[in-house]
């Protein structure tokens, strides 16, 4: 999901007059309107939104206003954490992301997003990552023994991006205590992994670790050198659903109702170059939401792509509502067209899926918030209830102080 946009704030007065004005005619899900995930992702690339409070409360009401139920607020980016993390602080010395040292993102969107009915579920973008074109970044520079190796022992990198090993033990725990922290300390709906949790580039699998560990599982025997023979990728991409497997036993024995959700790349694609087969997530019961990403920029193509997606075409019919389409609609200068926007929601409802999450929240704010009111006039007219319980709605929920 990573993204280079800038971000375009003008109109605001214009801006801040409308969202009153939506704010102060919308209302709250009633059992006669609609059950559909209306979610959008949070990013801080190329946005301001979680710089502030006050950026903050703002976007809630951009969002409450056009009838959005679900926000995907990132935690876990270019190595850093958007939230004071006592994790973080003991292993490398960085609590949080430097540039918000003076104040707490994640805890400002849970309130704020709560207080207009909206879930939170915090977005572990950078997952398996360690960094972007930063040769391994401050993760790797302290331990080096954690990085990922392709078959040639060079740092794994794919697409810019730089990887741990996914597959050695220690990187797993402590990914997984990231996300156990979140769920432990904040109030959050559900936590949510994406195309880099849990992943690792199909090029990877050869590090130190790694082979000593498929040695002890055939015989002694080394990896293949060619990193697509379809036993090596069978095998590491079950390593990656058993890791998927414990995220959701964790997550749950902390609170049955946190919801787990991931957000791979389209399927088969994202087994075959990142090894998620997130099929098998399903299948072995360790996903409560997936959302695809259905990113495409023709609208033809998004709807065969959306089609291959669904329950039916993948064999899991029985499973069609556990499944949303992520749909693209701002990337780099590239925002949807107001047409392709309405026909691709209408696309989705035709297939099946009862909503999608938008990528990213930039772009309903971008021309003076022209498609935040495109959707609000038409399509999310009407509000719409969240499709699965939320924690924060339990009797005596209370959110624990992080600090």
């Amino acid at each position: 999901m990573a993204h280079r946009i800038s971000s375009r704030r003008g109109g605001a007065r214009q801006l801040v007059i409308t969202i009153a004005v939506l704010t102060a005619l919308s209302g709250c899900a009633t059992p006669e309107d609609p059950v559909e995930l209306r979610g959008v992702w949070l990013t801080n690339v190329d946005s301001d939104v979680l710089r502030s409070r006050e950026t903050i409360a703002e976007a809630m009401d951009v969002l409450a206003a056009s009838h959005f139920n679900v926000v995907f607020p990132v935690v876990w980016n270019k190595g850093y954490t958007l939230y004071p993390s006592a994790v973080m602080d003991s292993l490398f010395g960085i609590p949080i992301d430097p540039v918000h040292r003076d104040h707490d993102p994640l805890r400002e969107v849970i309130e704020e997003a709560h207080a207009r009915g909206l879930a939170v579920i915090p977005w572990f973008e950078f997952g398996f990552s360690s960094s972007y074109d930063a040769g391994g970044g401050h993760l790797l520079a302290r331990r080096p023994d954690w990085a990922a190796r392709d078959s040639q022992g060079r740092l794994l990198a794919k697409n810019g991006f730089e990887w741990m090993n996914a597959y050695h033990p220690e990187v797993q725990e402590f990914v997984l205590a990231l996300i156990c922290e979140v769920a432990r300390r904040y109030q959050v709906d559900g936590i949510q992994g994406d195309d880099r949790l849990p992943a690792q580039p199909v090029e990877g699998g050869y590090a130190d670790y790694t082979r000593r560990l498929y040695a002890q599982e055939h015989g002694g025997k080394e990896p293949p050198r060619q990193a697509r023979e379809p036993a090596w990728v069978a095998w590491r991409a079950r390593k990656l659903t058993d890791f998927a497997v414990r995220v959701h036993a964790a997550v749950k024995a902390i609170d049955p109702k946190l919801v787990v959700c991931w957000a791979p790349s389209i399927y088969p694609w994202s087994r075959e170059e990142y090894l998620q087969d997130w099929p098998s997530w399903i299948r072995r019961g360790a996903a409560d939401l997936v959302i695809p990403q259905v990113y495409r920029y023709d609208l033809a193509d998004y709807r065969r792509t959306l089609l291959s997606q669904s329950g039916d075409s993948l064999g899991l019919p029985e499973l069609g509502d556990k499944l949303f389409p992520g749909m693209l609609i701002s990337l780099g200068e590239y925002l949807i067209a107001d047409k392709d926007l309405l026909e691709e929601i209408r696309a989705n409802r035709q297939a099946g899926f009862h909503g999608e999450s938008l990528f990213f929240y930039e772009g309903l704010r971008r021309q003076d918030g022209r498609l935040a009111r495109l959707l609000r006039s038409t399509v999310y007219e009407r509000p719409a209830r969240i499709p699965f319980p939320l924690r924060s709605q339990a009797p005596g929920a209370k959110a624990q102080d992080p600090t």
